[in-house]
């Protein structure tokens, strides 16, 4: 299983490297300057940050057998409570303290309706996202609310040793979610409950309880990518990080995280949310619309299910 994931992940380090040549032939002047590369190369790792905080997540809720819909829901809800004018009140101490009981407390709501109310996944989590939607509208009256915390907003503009600090924060993340996944009985619990819920249940494992707590860690993350977004756009509103919930399931799935459940990597993860970002810098400088990008994302996202039912049917002959 190791060897397989290994492989995978060169793969995706070849996809890669084939969009940097793509890349290099479509604008020459501008990958030809080291400088512009390596600067370039910071600017998709900073913008892709945040999802990739989401993405771990949603990797640990897909592996458990689940999915999550309402992520980009969550994001902007907690984006917004935590800048009102009573939360920045107290401090940048009070503004991640909110966001982060936000995306927790909404993240248990929906792991109390999948596990203890037996919702689909599916239908709880999509009637989370337009809930949380709409009170987040309400919470903002449809209107931008301005960061005016310095520290807050200074994470997108600081770095560490050279490297921006929200990707220092989704090095962290990914670290912890990694070290989270193999190295801990919550891990092994995760892939066990994915792979056979039954089978799970009769070992002695919660299913329940353990269920609920893979959402929580879910709206967690969007707690931290809600920061993370506030920092770059010293700002929130309740239209904010949409179709965060595809970018998350696509970088997921490409990374070879299994749709079914049971099976998946934190490395890989992270890989496909680099490999999405790079694709959304190529349109950009290519000057193509937002429109063809997203179809380009559908396509691969139909791709990557594909490949993972042929690899199943092959798995099951042999």
């Amino acid at each position: 299983m190791r060897n397989v994931a290994w492989t995978r992940n060169l793969a995706l380090v070849g996809v890669l490297i084939v969009l940097f040549v793509v890349g290099a032939l479509i604008r020459p002047d501008l990958y030809s300057d080291a400088d512009w590369v390596v600067n370039n190369t910071l600017v998709i790792l900073q913008h892709s940050a945040a999802i990739g905080v989401v993405t771990v997540g949603m990797t640990f809720v897909i592996i458990g057998g689940g999915i999550d819909l309402s992520v980009g829901a969550l994001i902007a809800l907690a984006g917004v409570w935590s800048t009102t004018v009573a939360t920045q009140s107290f401090g940048p101490g009070g503004m991640i303290f909110c966001a982060l009981a936000v995306g927790i407390g909404a993240g248990l709501v929906n792991g109390i309706l999948v596990a203890y109310g037996k919702l689909v996944p599916f239908i709880a989590t999509l009637a989370m996202l337009v809930a949380a939607r709409g009170l987040a509208a309400q919470i903002s009256g449809k209107q931008t609310q301005i960061s005016g915390d310095q520290f807050i907003n200074g994470l997108a503009r600081t770095r560490i040793l050279g490297v921006p600090t929200l990707v220092v924060i989704l090095i962290v993340v990914a670290g912890l979610g990694w070290v989270l996944l193999n190295r801990t009985t919550f891990g092994r619990r995760t892939v066990a409950i994915g792979g056979n819920a039954e089978a799970a249940r009769l070992a002695g494992i919660n299913i329940r309880r353990h269920t609920m707590l893979l959402y929580a860690l879910s709206g967690l993350c969007c707690g931290i990518a809600a920061v993370m977004l506030t920092s770059l756009a010293t700002s929130s509103q309740a239209a904010a990080a949409e179709l965060y919930e595809l970018d998350a399931i696509a970088a997921a799935i490409i990374g070879g995280t299994l749709l079914s459940g049971g099976r998946g990597t934190i490395v890989g993860s992270m890989i496909g949310v680099v490999v999405f970002s790079t694709i959304t810098n190529l349109f950009a400088i290519a000057n193509l619309p937002t429109e063809v990008q997203n179809m380009v994302k559908g396509g691969i996202i139909v791709v990557a299910v594909l490949v993972q039912q042929l690899q199943f049917r092959l798995k099951k002959r042999t």
